[in-house]
């Protein structure tokens, strides 16, 4: 029978902190282990926990629910899959509604998220997560997002964040733990946390940790520097590359930068830009004064002041592994696909606009899809939207209304920049002068334990991240600079210029692109989306089609490229300025009638800015326009349904370079010769149930391995990996004498040679060099040396039969990549750390995947650490704009947070298999799919 309950409306001032009685805290693991004593300690308490506490925290979707603040009744309209459409008649109610709902299938990870961005995830889960605390409060987010809020936003956004807010703390109203969440009943055992009231600054602070996992070269900038301790300017720059412009496209094909106006312009500009560039800014002298202590570097020279600078990046990178993941691994290999065909391409006539991001694994999704209508469209009420949205944030971040749609990949801009700091006393060298550091003492609240209290250190460039961990603070003491730095004294310390650090306007774009209604609108709209930079993909009901580059970029002094870290105490290297709106490059209506973004270079190199010096290299979107241009030849058209195909491509272009010159490898052993026959005729396609995926895959991490990974230094090789290795700066094989012994130092999902696009890039550029040193490598245990590069293949060869053979078993007739290449969806808390019981309660898994690293069907696996998924395409959709309601999308897990709930990962299996679902938009497509119906109430 439908209820009808009445939950006031809590306040939106000031969140309120939970409060603990833990005794002890290490990231949940003691709140689990009596979990699991309460599981097993009897008949009654185990049911108890099997029905009534997994069933208490699912959502009403039926019947009515009373809300005080609503003006009028809200419909909330769930299909098969969960997923609602929500309808009002203001927009303060839709808003409002939508924090409900969301609140209602995901408040736990909302509520995760928030103390993450704030810096109180010892609250929630003890001692354990204080350092992790000390590093966000140290960047700052919800400090940046009040002053966002409470400074920047327009009174409309802010009276939408509001009403969000409002919404959230209405469902929370009255409710224990273990009504919201059945993660809140396990914490309940241990101590007395409760959830305080959402704010408006929670919902903004959210942009901050997507801003962070899509923050660009950071962590190119950490490796080159890392890399100088063991290799030489020109190794270092056989390892990027630089981009491929003659090979693989940019973005934007036509129009380009006319110096005359100083602005960007749609047609008539520069061209395809041909030509390979000259390198990375790591070539001779690179790092102008910060000197990597090898040849053609400028730096002091000595040994020990080189290992102080690196074990400082060491240490900074052992704290960013640290940290929890919002939206992405953040590395060489993630990214995303978006494409747009205009309708003279098209079966309709009208255009397609497709898009997957690939970010890391979570469940729930980091996505939540939901559809956002007023009733009738009106100053009143000015939204008619749907797509996905991010849960604890109102409006829309991808998808369409009545007019547009857009899709966003990572750009990969450089916005962020790591700087030496000459620190003496309480301040630091700026010029010739010394300037006191901004400083405010911070208190880290930790359940179960004593607060602690930090002091956070800020520069012209930013605050110090050497500030939170010991080692740093050890080991700053030095770093290999010219002579003309300053004295080293106390030491120098690390600091980080990011964009993301000054309050932007980035919660005004989503609400501006959420009621475009047509391009000019859109680039209005996207010219508020300062952090972080993306791509967005246009297409409208018109038939129009466009791309633009929004964000907040710096400019850069002609020495200062953003490859590596700068110094601090030089005012030669700061940043200048930003890059004018009207500069950022855009398409609108290409004559070649399609777009393809896939975190490729945006422009060719006639363009006057630095945006990165670290693009991804393009294999994914070619392989896109490949698939593009085969399909229109010869005047083709392109359905709703090819679009799907095309994001599913398994093809691998590594194998396609790589696979005719291992066959021609002769291999006298008769079991890896069989092995070998597996790549004769094969397409080049990862299916999940090819063998000669898996064989290939398992070759091509050999041959990374035994090129590159023995020769890199121990900072950047896996965790646990140790080696006995020659002295620094030499690659070629030697003598057991005087080697010693590094074992490597980086988790197994950032470590490297990971195998992304840039590697292919690398391999690619040295196929041609059959004696290059990087060909080289020992003999170990039975396995022979290699001294070329056909000998190195035939090593890869060797190696990679006998991993399989103990991996899957010596019957390459069982082999699939699939059985290697597997997806597991992990609750990023409790089923993270906690018991095996727990795992098995929340987790979910493993899925056997096709794809692969820089496919189009990009399911990520990094070659370092091994070959399970590192990330994957967190959703797909394909919107049809000659029909919106034959749109379709899919979400890589379901709707729900809820363990045991019918939504939790309903829509994995689908996704896995490729499989989209239909989208409804219009009201009587929404009616028609309606399943369940829920009225808020005045």
């Amino acid at each position: 029978m439908p209820t009808d309950t009445t939950a006031a409306a809590a306040s939106t001032g000031q969140q309120a902190a939970g409060t603990s009685g833990r005794k002890k805290g290490r990231k949940g693991r003691l709140l689990v282990l009596v979990l699991v004593l309460a599981l097993i300690g009897g008949v009654a308490y185990g049911a108890y926990w099997s029905v009534s506490t997994v069933r208490a925290s699912f959502p009403q979707t039926k019947g009515s629910i009373t809300l005080e603040g609503l003006s009028g009744p809200v419909d909330v309209r769930r299909d098969g899959y969960g997923i609602p459409q929500i309808y009002a008649s203001s927009d303060e109610d839709l808003f409002m509604a939508q924090g409900y709902v969301q609140a209602q299938d995901r408040f736990y990870e909302m509520d995760v998220r928030r103390h993450m961005t704030s810096g109180r995830l010892s609250e929630m889960f003890g001692a354990g997560q204080v350092d992790n605390d000390a590093f966000l409060r140290t960047l700052g987010w919800d400090r940046i997002a009040k002053q966002e809020y409470e400074e920047k936003l327009s009174p409309a956004t802010k009276k939408y964040l509001q009403a969000y807010a409002k919404g959230v703390n209405a469902y929370l109203e009255g409710k224990q733990g273990k009504d919201i969440s059945l993660e809140y009943a396990a914490l309940s055992f241990e101590n007395d946390y409760k959830p305080g009231a959402w704010t408006p600054v929670d919902s903004v602070a959210w942009l901050k940790a997507m801003a962070w996992d899509l923050r660009g070269n950071m962590q190119d900038e950490i490796d080159r520097a890392l890399l100088t301790s063991r290799l030489g300017p020109k190794q270092i720059a056989d390892l990027y590359p630089s981009y491929p412009y003659s090979r693989n496209k940019p973005i934007v094909q036509e129009g380009g930068y006319d110096e005359g106006s100083g602005t960007f312009e749609a047609e008539g500009g520069s061209g395809d830009g041909e030509g390979e560039g000259d390198g990375t800014g790591l070539g001779e002298g690179a790092g102008s004064e910060l000197g990597g202590g090898t040849e053609g570097g400028t730096g002091a020279g000595a040994e020990g002041d080189a290992a102080g600078f690196e074990s400082q990046l060491t240490g900074l990178q052992r704290v960013l592994e640290d940290l929890p993941t919002a939206v992405g691994v953040n590395g060489d290999g993630i990214g995303s696909n978006s494409w747009v065909v205009s309708g003279q391409h098209t079966v309709s006539g009208k255009p397609l606009l497709a898009n997957d991001p690939h970010l890391s694994a979570s469940l729930p999704s980091v996505w939540y899809q939901m559809g956002l209508h007023c009733r009738d469209v009106s100053d009143k009420c000015r939204y008619d939207v749907t797509g996905y949205t991010f849960a604890g944030m109102p409006g829309v971040i991808i998808g369409h209304n009545q007019d547009i749609a857009w899709g966003l990949t990572n750009s990969g801009v450089d916005v962020t920049d790591l700087y030496l700091e000459k620190i003496t006393g309480d301040g630091y060298q700026y010029g010739d002068k010394v300037v006191p550091f901004e400083t405010r003492e911070e208190t880290i609240k930790v359940a179960g334990g004593a607060s602690r209290k930090i002091v956070v250190r800020e520069t012209n460039n930013g605050p110090l991240l050497s500030d939170r961990s010991d080692e740093l603070v050890k080991t700053g003491k030095k770093a290999t600079v010219d002579s003309a730095a300053p004295d080293r004294g106390d030491g120098y310390a690390v600091a980080l210029r990011w964009t993301a650090l000054d309050p932007g306007r980035t919660m005004d774009a989503v609400f501006a692109i959420n009621r475009a209604k047509d391009w000019d609108d859109f680039r209005e709209a996207s010219e508020l989306f300062e952090v972080p930079s993306q791509n967005l993909v246009y297409a409208d009901t018109e038939g129009h089609i466009g791309y633009t580059l929004p964000g907040r970029i710096p400019t850069r002094a002609e020495k200062h490229d953003g490859s590596v870290p700068a110094p601090g105490w030089d005012p030669d290297y700061e940043w200048t300025g930003w890059v004018d709106q009207d500069e950022l490059p855009y398409e609108f209506d290409p004559e070649r009638g399609y777009i393809v973004t896939a975190n490729q270079a945006v422009v060719d190199e006639d363009y006057p800015y630095t945006l990165t010096t670290d693009w991804g290299y393009g294999a994914r979107s070619q392989r896109i326009n490949d698939l593009i241009q085969s399909k229109i030849k010869d005047g083709g058209k392109i359905s709703t349904d090819d679009m799907r195909q095309m994001q599913l491509d398994n093809s691998s272009s590594i194998a396609k370079l790589l696979v005719p010159e291992l066959l021609k490898i002769d291999v006298d052993d008769e079991h890896v010769r069989e092995a070998q026959k597996l790549l004769e005729g094969w397409d080049y396609t990862q299916d999940a149930d090819s063998a000669a995926a898996a064989y290939f895959n398992s070759v091509w991490r050999n041959i990374l391995k035994l090129s590159f990974g023995h020769k890199l230094p121990k900072e950047v090789r896996v965790k646990g990996q140790c080696l006995w290795v020659e002295p620094a700066n030499t690659t070629g094989p030697a003598d057991e004498a005087g080697k010693v012994r590094e074992c490597g130092q980086r988790s197994a999902s950032q470590a490297q040679p990971d195998g992304g696009d840039r590697w292919f890039e690398v391999v690619r550029r040295l196929m041609a060099d059959e004696d290059s040193e990087w060909w080289t490598t020992p003999k170990r245990g039975t396995r022979p040396a290699a001294e070329n590069r056909d000998q190195l293949f035939k090593r890869a060869l060797i190696d990679a039969r006998w991993e399989l053979t103990a991996k899957l078993g010596k019957d390459i007739d069982t082999w699939s990549w699939g059985r290697l290449h597997r997806l597991f969806l992990d609750n990023q808390t409790l089923g993270s750390d906690g018991p095996g019981f727990v795992k098995y309660v929340l987790n979910r898994g493993p899925w056997k995947l096709g794809g692969g690293e820089a496919t189009v069907n990009a399911t990520g696996w990094n070659a370092a650490g091994g070959y399970g998924v590192v990330w994957v395409p967190s959703m797909r959709m394909v919107v049809n704009l000659g029909d919106l309601d034959k749109s379709r999308w899919i979400n890589l897990t379901g709707a729900s947070g809820h363990a045991y709930n019918a939504h939790y990962v309903d829509q994995t299996d689908k996704w896995a298999e490729g499989e989209l679902l239909e989208w409804a938009y219009s009201e009587k497509a929404v009616e028609d799919s309606t399943t369940d119906h829920l009225v808020l109430k005045p």
